[in-house]
């Protein structure tokens, strides 16, 4: 009688192999800090250096030394693997802050702004510190680029092999939003089309960055925190260079275009302007946008905070763009302009852009499937027996999809409850601690102060930068791709 042998649950072999190639393409963008600080000749550019070669190795060890019988990868692998490569990246990105003669900092501290980087949340315990070198400020930059679209969609774009289940897996478990649609035949192909579109759009900011006031250094970085929606800026000089009026205007145009769905501008570069126009979500983008501008605009007027009329129409339009896309930047003084702003900021910063951009957020989508379910629950108030399915830009959602998202949301909102509770364990203020926690998991990264009960992350117990690091990478991941990890389910056969 032949013998049956069970397949195991997961294909660690395989799982490993993988994050040893991924360990390889971290390893090749730390180059970019690293000729960053040959150029400038700092000290910092031997910790990169060596930050690179030991992340080479460790990947050169998986990669090449483990052979898996078979290269298949299931959804259950999907979903530990995704979870696992950006856990691995922030522990080698956290190396260079650890070991940096310029700044050196604490193992907490340097894995929170690694995770901040990678997850494009843009909190920092670090913050803009003079003394900070400009290739740990471009490794910074160049963190959160990498995790705009997402480590797991590069990977897909580069390693054909993992067109597969699981690789398909871990494109919707990565990428941000309801449905995923694969604008080519194959998700590598759709992969390489996102990340162009990405790059170009990096290009292009750079370029008019620089025909501004800024230095390349600091059009590069700018253009790496803008069109990631991450908010990590090129250090004091490039704050500076933010005040003009040139740069804001350019970078609103770029935050904006993040906050879209990239397979939307994919489709515009390709020729099909009429899919964006007609989208139901893209509308309610701009629309949501319009009124919090006006919103902005006249608490602004009310408090004086405004002194002609260029900065009445430009500033609280780039502050309204940074908040909803989470992009994070403020240049205005938030906290001053009272209560009725701050509940402003926290509702965009809930909403975010649209699904499959770089912006964080429960993304505006779920926003619009959300009301209209509320609608129709409303309506069937007075008439029970009524059929209203719920239509978003011409097509019907399942009652599983509905229900999806309405426990999404219930999710999100529970997991920053539970954070805050765990951090005023730690005699964080409440405020503060609900502030802190639902800012990261939108991946804003605005810091407490904006609640002026605070002053930054820096402040916060070492246990708490823990906790908001896990909450960033619940809300980079959206939810359900990290805690489908904590039922016991998931670790055995059904």
């Amino acid at each position: 009688m032949r013998k049956i042998t069970r397949q195991p649950l997961f294909n660690f072999p395989m799982l490993l192999k993988i994050v040893g190639m991924l360990l390889l393409i971290e390893c090749a963008f730390l180059l970019i800090p690293l000729v960053t600080g040959l150029i400038y000749h700092e000290r910092d550019a031997f910790t990169i250096g060596a930050t690179a070669l030991g992340t080479c190795l460790a990947g050169l060890l998986l990669s090449r030394g483990i052979r898996p019988t078979h290269t298949r990868l299931s959804k259950r692998d999907g979903f530990l693997l995704t979870s696992f490569v950006w856990v691995a990246f922030s522990l080698f990105g956290m190396l260079p802050f650890i070991f940096s003669k310029s700044t050196p900092c604490t193992v907490t501290d340097a894995f929170f702004e690694a995770m901040s980087g990678f997850t494009t949340t843009g909190a920092s315990t670090l913050g803009n510190r003079p003394e900070m070198s400009n290739c740990l400020l471009m490794w910074r930059a160049v963190m959160q680029w990498i995790g705009g679209l997402g480590i797991i969609l590069f990977t897909l774009a580069v390693i054909p092999m993992l067109n597969t289940r699981g690789g398909m897996q871990m494109f919707n478990a990565e990428m941000t939003g309801i449905t995923h649609d694969k604008i080519r035949p194959r998700i590598s192909q759709t992969a390489k089309s996102l990340w162009g579109v990405y790059a170009i759009l990096t290009i292009m900011l750079t370029l008019l960055l620089y025909l501004g006031p800024m230095s390349f250094f600091d059009a590069l970085c700018t253009a790496f925190g803008t069109v990631s929606t991450g908010g990590y800026t090129s250090g004091i000089a490039g704050i500076e260079a933010m005040q003009h009026a040139y740069v804001k205007a350019v970078m609103t145009v770029f935050m904006f275009l993040g906050g879209v769905n990239f397979a939307l501008i994919f489709r515009l570069i390709t020729g099909q302007p009429k899919q964006l126009i007609r989208n139901d979500v893209f509308r309610i983008y701009i629309k949501f946008i319009g009124v919090m501008w006006m919103c902005f605009a006249i608490a602004g007027l009310v408090s004086d905070g405004y002194n002609g009329p260029v900065r009445l129409l430009l500033d609280p339009l780039f502050q309204v763009v940074a908040i909803s896309t989470s992009t994070g930047i403020s240049l205005l003084p938030v906290a001053g302009w009272g209560g009725f702003t701050l509940i402003l900021t926290m509702v965009m910063m809930f909403f975010g852009g649209c699904a499959g951009s770089t912006s964080g957020g429960a993304k505006i989508d779920r926003m619009v499937y959300l009301f209209k379910n509320i609608r129709n629950e409303l309506y069937r108030c007075i008439y029970p027996n009524a059929v209203l399915p719920v239509q978003v830009g011409g097509r019907v959602a399942s009652p599983q999809l509905v229900g999806k998202v309405v426990a999404f949301l219930c999710i999100y909102v529970l997991v920053v409850l539970i954070g805050a509770a765990i951090l005023t364990i730690m005699n964080v203020p409440f405020v503060d601690a609900f502030f802190s926690c639902f800012s990261c998991i939108c991946n804003t990264g605005f810091g407490t102060d904006i609640t002026g009960l605070g002053e930054s992350y820096d402040m916060l117990p070492f246990a708490a930068k823990w906790v908001l690091s896990l909450i960033m990478l619940i809300g980079r991941l959206e939810v359900f791709s990290v805690l489908v990890l904590l039922l016991p389910s998931f670790w055995r056969r059904g």
